[in-house]
């Protein structure tokens, strides 16, 4: 049975990888054409953005890694940013976008 939830039902959610890490939570949601397009994850204290963020205060997560949502949002490993990208070079589009301000 398909389950619905609100929109703003999911602020302040918690986000987990898909491995169980802690990523961050949900502050906002992007909409597009009356369709979800992605998720603003904000970085909190002991989250996985955090550490690797570093100043940034949040993501905006593509809806296409969201792979689960009820009591908490569980993303794909591949919409993480890893520590490694901050040293390449910016050749290819990220997967989450940094965003600085809000």
């Amino acid at each position: 049975m398909l389950r619905v939830k609100k929109i703003s039902e999911t602020y302040d959610m918690k986000v987990f990888t898909d491995q169980g890490d802690y990523f961050g939570d949900i502050e906002e949601t992007i909409l597009s054409m009356n369709k979800v397009y992605g998720w603003r994850v904000k970085s909190t204290k002991n989250s996985f953005l955090s550490r690797v963020l570093g100043t940034a205060k949040g993501v905006i997560v593509p809806h296409q890694f969201v792979k689960a949502v009820g009591d908490i949002f569980i993303i794909s490993k591949a919409a993480v940013p890893s520590a490694d990208e901050e040293t390449e070079e910016k050749t290819a589009a990220p997967l989450a976008t940094t965003t600085e301000e809000y």
